[in-house]
């Protein structure tokens, strides 16, 4: 009984020092929230690449014309 007891400890502390998947979390978690920011600063986002837009539209006038 014992010594399944120190195997079970033992796989637990190599469960919890393993980190290769952490790799994969990290990204996961970086793109959960560049996600969450594009849904709070949606509006403001596409104000700001409707006005670029505009600006590349207008000065591309100015050089044909």
């Amino acid at each position: 009984m014992k010594k399944k007891l120190q195997k079970v400890a033992s796989e637990a502390r190599a469960f919890w020092q393993d980190e290769s998947g952490m790799g994969t979390i990290e990204v996961v978690l970086i793109i959960v929230v560049l996600v969450g920011l594009v849904i709070v600063f949606k509006k403001q986002i596409s104000g700001l690449v409707k006005d670029i837009i505009s600006h590349i539209k207008s000065d591309a006038q100015t050089v044909y014309n």
